[in-house]
């Protein structure tokens, strides 16, 4: 008789195989033996602090053949494995993911976390203007964190809007999170906001083209913003003045895209923040920074 294995087995497994197999890590984990964790309990409905002894509980042969067809998946198709168990976690909650949205993986968790201290002065109530809001992930993080806060979420896509809307009801937050279809502030005419958060597209041709095949399943609209990558930003760097509150912030990303910026725009005081945690490449700006931006340098 066939001995079926355990789910450390399989981790054990699925780790070694990944090893062999090289690949790329950077939608959750960094290393092959993370990403097997990852994986195989988040296909088994494992929760990552389950007790030792449910580790060790031998498998049903479905869902051994299905764990094993999702490792087989992520070798052959290097498919990551976020879209493979369709979860992904940001700030400590669970989201809903698929190749409709971008893999949550940014370090802005951290700010929000913290409440974006000390730069938003505490208060009862907060607007929030997520842009490009992807999963949701952001927009619905803040809503948590700020339970006063009213969110509206923006995004060009419609298909990931749906994406966001599923996360919305599962984390029970669409009377506080607004999401709309729009092209950046098309849509959003007279309305201000304490806080302008954004992770946009900031990849430029050129890395694009040399990104690992992982990313290639991303919408490559939520990776790419023209040539240099900075597009997107600077949009937003041109038309968040008229959208922000008095004592309001604009809170953006732009990863390895820190110095293009700065040469891009060399009269801005750009704040760059550090994060306990890791990640690089945010900056902010207040209201008043942002009052008399012009066109790039």
């Amino acid at each position: 008789m066939t001995s079926h294995p355990t789910a450390r087995q399989l981790v054990d497994e699925a780790g070694t195989r990944f090893l062999q197999a090289g690949l790329h890590y950077g939608h959750g984990t960094d290393n092959p033996l993370d990403e097997a964790v990852y994986l195989v309990l988040g296909a088994l409905g494992i929760p990552f602090d389950a007790r030792q002894e449910q580790l060790d509980l031998v498998l049903d042969a479905p869902d051994v053949e299905r764990v094993r067809g999702l490792i087989q998946r992520r070798i052959d198709d290097c498919i990551p494995t976020a879209y493979l168990i369709h979860q992904a976690w940001f700030c400590g909650l669970c989201f809903y993911v698929d190749e409709r949205v971008l893999i949550p993986r940014s370090p802005l968790a951290e700010l929000i976390q913290d409440g974006f201290a000390p730069w938003l002065p505490p208060r009862d109530t907060v607007s929030i203007l997520d842009i490009g809001t992807g999963s949701g992930c952001i927009a619905i993080a803040c809503a948590l964190a700020f339970p006063g806060a009213q969110v509206d979420a923006i995004d060009v896509s419609t298909a990931a809007l749906e994406v966001a809307r599923i996360n919305s009801e599962r984390h029970q937050v669409t009377d506080r999170v607004n999401l709309l279809q729009s092209d950046l502030f098309e849509k959003l005419q007279g309305r201000r906001y304490d806080l302008i958060i954004a992770n946009p597209p900031y990849v430029g041709a050129g890395e694009y083209a040399e990104l690992p095949r992982e990313y290639r399943h991303e919408p490559e609209s939520a990776l790419r913003s023209g040539t240099d990558g900075l597009d997107m930003v600077r949009r937003i760097l041109e038309y968040s003045c008229r959208h922000l509150s008095t004592t309001g912030i604009l809170v953006v990303e732009v990863g390895s895209g820190q110095d293009a910026v700065t040469e891009c725009f060399p009269n801005l005081p750009f704040t760059w923040l550090e994060f306990e945690h890791g990640g690089e490449g945010v900056f902010l700006l207040s209201a008043t920074d942002l009052a008399g931006v012009g066109k790039p340098g």
